[in-house]
């Protein structure tokens, strides 16, 4: 049996290459959209995908099946679980609860496993000539390693309301599923830490069901439902507004996307255009540099591992945007943002210098500037974390707005006050900043060094559960 996990550490989600080698046969499960990265794969070890799946309908990313399909010509076997509000709205073959996908002397067997989403499917995988038992389990977002899939997202991210409960209900008889299996079976999720599909994923990649239902939070309420579904949908952060649009591209018909495009690089003349006629632009250079002076209007996303999510959050599908990086950068990003199906980009810029335009710079205070602001009274500190983290601890008085919303809730911001922003430690603060600069906040100041140099300066935090709050 071949087989190789293929982890995108930008989006903290995993796809597999599963093959035969007997045969040559091979399938994919969750194939990311820039789908070079398969065909690789398969032609270095004298493979042909034959096959193509996925575990349900993603939220988190544009899934590749689709693009795979187009160019390899194999079948997509796609759940037609979950009733008829939950089935894929493009030609597939369909499976169910039971069925199984013959990849050469390897089967993948259907296990219907709802929760996350009402379609979810997970597969358990035999290598029969080494064995008539199950060797491991591909769950899809159905169990990670420590943690389960979320089934707010639904609601939270889509607008389905009412039913995160059900979902939560669905989880927990799911979950049984699981139980019933061998120790031994090996666990493959498609997310790892880092992704917004749960609240405390592992950072290890994979696990065995054994491990799991010894040290996951999941298996420790036996038949306690309504503590499960309490705890299961507390506290999860807030999912990336681009999710909505996941939801609906992964579901439907849409144009696809075979090759990585190519973007160009604009002349002063082109950019300046562009620029009047307010293109957006995103500043992907480190937030120091950004600082020392930026584009007015233009926001800064970082080019990290967060950089598509920060772009689903403060930017729309319908449209384009320039992005101020390096050449050698750009083949990275158009990849990070055609994961998330971001395909407007007009072009790039690679320096804010030299453009005939005055640049700003940001006011970033340090701990002791900080602390001396907190003296006065005609001022407002704002946390710009998601809410769950800001519940945890924040600075005593400070208000919260997160970095990912901030642009709709303008108005909780005084432009009349002296505006403090902080977040962890600097990023999402940078984030927020340029954001209030672009409409206009003129008052801001970005106390980089956020909680993390608060508390190791050993300041004092307040933690907030419904309406009290304690000194921790």
């Amino acid at each position: 049996m071949f087989f190789q996990h293929v982890y995108d550490q930008s989006l903290a989600q995993g796809s597999y290459v599963i093959g035969c080698q007997a045969t040559g046969e091979a399938i994919v499960i969750d194939a990311r959209r820039d789908i070079d990265i398969y065909l690789e794969i398969a032609e270095q070890n004298n493979l042909g995908i034959t096959h193509i799946t996925e575990t349900h309908i993603h939220a988190d990313f544009l899934c590749g099946s689709r693009e795979l399909a187009a160019v390899t010509g194999a079948p997509m076997y796609l759940s037609d679980e979950g009733g008829e509000d939950w089935q894929y709205q493009f030609p597939h073959k369909g499976i169910k609860d039971g069925d199984v996908i013959k990849v050469g002397n390897l089967t993948l067997e259907v296990i219907h496993t709802p929760g996350h989403t009402p379609e979810s499917i997970s597969f358990l995988l035999t290598d029969h000539p080494a064995s008539d038992k199950p060797v491991m389990l591909l769950t899809g977002d159905f169990v990670f390693v420590g943690d389960i899939g979320r089934p707010d997202l639904l609601e939270k991210a889509a607008g389905m309301m009412g039913t995160k409960e059900a979902g939560a209900k669905q989880m927990f008889q799911s979950l049984k599923k699981f139980e019933a299996l061998p120790d031994y079976v090996q666990l493959w999720p498609a997310h790892g830490a880092g992704s917004s599909c749960g609240k405390a994923l592992g950072a290890v990649h994979s696990s065995t069901t054994g491990y799991e239902k010894i040290r996951n939070w999941a298996f420790r309420y036996g038949e306690d439902e309504q503590g499960f579904m309490d705890y299961l949908l507390t506290d999860q952060p807030e999912p990336p507004k681009y999710f909505a649009m996941m939801k609906y591209l992964n579901r439907v018909d849409r144009p696809l996307l075979i090759e990585i495009p190519k973007h160009p690089e604009l002349s002063k003349s082109q950019f300046l255009s562009a620029y009047q006629k307010g293109i957006k632009v995103i500043d992907t250079r480190n937030k120091t540099d950004f600082a020392k002076g930026f584009i007015p209007g233009s926001i800064s996303i970082q080019d990290n591992d967060s950089f598509s999510t920060w772009c689903g959050w403060l930017l729309n599908y319908q449209e384009q945007f320039i992005l101020v990086a390096d050449g050698s950068q750009m083949e990275d990003l158009t990849r990070k943002l055609m994961r998330i199906g971001m395909d407007n980009i007009y072009g790039y810029i690679p320096d804010v210098n030299g453009l005939g335009i005055e640049l700003q710079t940001a006011d970033v205070i340090s701990i002791d500037e900080f602390k001396m602001y907190l003296l006065k009274d005609d001022i407002q500190i704002v946390d710009v974390r998601g809410a769950t983290e800001y519940e945890a601890g924040h600075i005593e008085g400070a208000d919260s707005v997160f970095a990912g919303t901030i642009t709709g809730n303008l108005d909780k911001i005084n432009k009349d006050k002296q505006v403090i922003i902080y977040c962890q430690a600097g990023d999402r603060s940078a984030i927020a900043y340029s954001v209030l600069a672009k409409h206009g906040f003129r008052n801001v100041k970005n106390f980089s060094g956020g909680i993390k140099e608060w508390l190791a300066a050993d300041g004092k935090t307040i933690a907030c559960k419904e309406t009290s709050c304690i000194n921790v």
